[in-house]
């Protein structure tokens, strides 16, 4: 019978330090770091002792990701290599394991290797060198269940049908024999359909007749489960959902609803530990998109991600657009067939996620090269005829090989070089394209380096950070022939000295490296019903000196309430609706408060003494939201929070840290230290003493094993808080 075990423990790395996988091979700063540290080769070993009861089994060791050259050793002899970062691989033990002990070497080159993508050029982030995944004890019978596609191919018809084509891994070349069979179970367990045929190295299964079927759809994300079983020798569970998906120059189409796409891109980076966090972190960035940030596609630049954060979006219900690794640059011929082997990987190790709604088979922003992307599109087309393909590009009038024309639209911005230029939010379709005949079209970055903005910075920078998210996405919602826009981007993220602000770090995120938001987060979190989540955010700190000439006017309320009302001191009360002039295509537009819309009297009373504010949303005429800013904060409170207080034995979680005023509000500016003590199961990821950025600073929690985990957070001026998290 089938066994997958967690191999991720006992791991000794480099001269004798045990670690526990996944791991970064360098812990970088939060910044101001030389990234050529970890670009150079790194050892991981482990030990372990063969079980007579594995006999004639099939065992390999499979490891969801090893950045970026990989070449593994069983003592002594080299069995497998990978050369590709971001998708699994496996090492073969049978034949080759000795009685007793075994020692299973790794060696990592963390360079940047210009015969594999995505390196050869300058890429805009980080490609972090460790076994950064999760690794796997598998162990099967001789003849096993290699793998499935499972397809939908009439998902809107009364009665469906569920296709399945089975390969079998047979590596001794045994005669094949007896049955496999395949059930299909609903999310109760109920089995709605069963089938078996004789064992072979391919096997195909159709069901036909399905009715009572729940569609996948982001709002209802049902899933479906499809158990292979090969007689009593094994068993593979393979979980997927019922959709459509389809770009058209009329839009997308998500179950022959119309859908207008509104997303962020995510680089899978955290502070300090690199890509080195685990299912909790994975899942948790998938959650703050999806229930945070209210977006409903999410992609996944520019590489293959964690299979923990993609099943998770499956079962949240957030779609995805996941692409091939690269930035830019094209390498030899070498490196092309190794970017198409790329698109194999990804499209054979993810075709069952309903999420995932577009396959990207160009490497981000590079030039055409119609050979090369002819054979890309060919390869996706083959694996998979059930999804379209994209190509992102920043270039106009660029060959369209793909089924959606995807494009990252800077145009935003480029007023600001001089000229005639007006401000524009985005490019006509047309133009952009240079195609007169209407195709699938939408956008895949915008924002970003256009107009960096730190959580630190001024409030009237963040507020025109804001004004340029909401511009893009009124744009897209305005025009029905893009499908959606994806703005650059959700996170910070660290990055080669070539881009970002000096630092390391591209501030190019609605949200910082720790997923704490900045205003322009709310562009896209105001954009949900009120039904998921009532959204009064202003975009203010509520100072009367920190805007350039002073006062807190044109004041934004980011919102999705009917009206708004701000209620300054005891004398001025004032109530607006959405400014629909500005922004008459967006879900929910903002209120904007403008000196016009007080008299000459009322504004006099914003005089020298500033008051305290409260601000209230209403919907149908009643108050459903307040929120209070005070005149006069001072440092109140040291707030300590997890996102989870119960964890897995082996896993990690985020810790924030916030410095608030009388009101509860971040201090935006509040710059001192805090000390960091984790003691028990676990250890603290990241440095002792940190500064607070903009009020706040966060740090990931590694379980250690099973038990109790103890923070404990000091600030000299606020005291100490403490946060007891156990580990399970």
């Amino acid at each position: 019978m089938r066994s997958i075990v967690s191999f991720n423990t006992g791991w000794v790395f480099e001269d004798g330090i045990a670690v526990t996988l996944p791991h970064t091979a360098l812990e970088l700063p939060f910044s101001y770091f030389d990234e050529r540290d970890y670009q150079r080769e790194f050892t991981y070993k482990k030990t372990f002792t063969a079980d007579p009861a594995w006999g004639d089994d099939e065992v390999a060791i499979v490891f969801e990701g090893a950045m970026a050259d990989a070449r593994v050793s069983l003592n002594g002899v080299e069995i497998a290599a990978h050369r590709d970062g971001y998708t699994p691989f496996e090492a073969r033990l049978t034949g080759r394991l000795r009685a007793g002990e075994n020692v299973l070497t790794v060696v990592i080159d963390g360079s940047e290797n210009p015969e594999i993508p995505p390196f050869g050029g300058r890429i805009d982030y980080l490609t972090y060198a460790g076994i950064y995944r999760d690794v796997w004890l598998k162990r099967t019978a001789p003849i096993s269940i290699a793998g499935v596609k499972i397809e939908t191919p009439d998902a809107l018809a009364a009665s469906k049908t569920v296709t399945a084509r089975a390969t079998l891994a047979n590596p001794q070349g045994r005669a094949f024999a007896g049955q496999l069979t395949a059930s299909l179970r609903d999310a109760a367990g109920t089995v709605l359909a069963t089938a078996a045929q004789p064992a072979a190295a391919e096997v195909s299964f159709r069901f036909d007749g399905l009715t009572d079927i729940a569609l996948w759809d982001i709002d209802r994300p049902n899933l479906y489960t499809l158990t292979l079983s090969l007689g009593d020798s094994d068993v593979l569970d393979t979980v997927f959902g019922f959709r459509t998906a389809e770009f058209t120059p009329e839009g997308f189409f998500l179950n022959g609803r119309h859908l207008k796409l509104r997303g962020l891109n995510r680089h899978q980076s955290f502070p300090y530990s690199g890509y080195a966090l685990g299912r909790a972190a994975q899942e948790r960035d998938a959650e703050i998109l999806k229930h945070e940030l209210h977006v409903n596609i999410v992609r996944t630049s520019h590489y293959p991600q964690s299979t923990w954060f993609l099943d998770h979006c499956d079962r949240i219900g957030l779609l995805v657009f996941e692409e091939i690794p690269g930035w830019q640059h094209i390498g030899g011929e070498g490196w092309k067939a190794e970017s198409v082997e790329n698109v194999r990987r990804m499209i054979t190790r993810d075709w069952n996620h309903p999420s995932i709604i577009i396959w990207g088979v160009r490497i981000n922003e590079s030039r055409d090269d119609h050979d090369f992307y002819v054979e890309t599109n060919r390869l996706a087309h083959e694996l998979d005829k059930t999804r379209q393909t994209g190509g992102v590009r920043y270039i106009t009038d660029s060959e369209m090989l793909e089924d959606v024309y995807t494009m990252n639209d800077f145009i935003l911005g480029n007023e600001e070089l001089g000229g005639n230029r007006p401000r524009t939010a985005l490019r006509p379709i047309t133009e952009t394209t240079g195609l007169e005949k209407p195709v699938p079209y939408m956008i895949t970055e915008f924002g970003g380096h256009m107009y960096p903005t730190k959580s630190s910075d001024q409030e009237q920078r963040q507020a025109e950070h804001v004004r340029r998210h909401l511009d893009v996405l009124n744009s897209a919602y305005g025009n029905p022939g893009i499908s959606g826009a994806i703005g650059w981007c959700a996170f910070d993220y660290n990055t080669h000295k070539d881009f970002g602000s000096g630092d390391r770090i591209c501030h190019h995120g609605v949200m910082d490296m720790f997923r704490e938001p900045k205003f322009a987060a709310f562009a896209y979190a105001s954009q949900c019903e009120p039904d998921e989540e009532i959204i009064l955010q202003p975009v203010t700190f509520w100072a009367r000196g920190e805007r350039n000439i002073g006062g807190v006017l044109p004041l934004m309320i980011l919102t999705n309430c009917d009206e708004v009302e701000v209620r300054y001191g005891d004398n001025v009360v004032k109530r607006l609706g959405p400014d629909r002039e500005a922004y008459p295509h967006l879900p929910h537009a903002p209120v904007v408060f403008e000196r016009s819309h007080f008299s000459d009297e009322e504004l006099g009373l914003w005089g020298m003494e500033w008051h305290d504010a409260t601000i209230t949303g209403f919907i149908d005429g009643k108050p459903v939201k307040v929120v209070n800013y005070v005149a006069d904060p001072v440092a109140k409170t040291l707030e300590v929070v997890a996102d989870a207080v119960a964890i897995g034995s082996t896993d990690a979680v985020r810790v924030m840290v916030r410095a608030l005023d009388q009101a509860g509000h971040k201090l935006p500016f509040y710059p001192e230290p805090v000390t960091i003590e984790v003691s028990g199961a676990g250890k603290r990821l990241g440095p002792a003493t940190v500064p607070l950025r903009a009020g706040s600073t966060g740090f990931w929690v590694q379980a250690t094993g099973a038990g109790q985990i103890d923070v404990t957070v000091n600030s000299d001026r606020m005291g100490t808080r403490t946060l007891a998290i156990t580990a399970s």
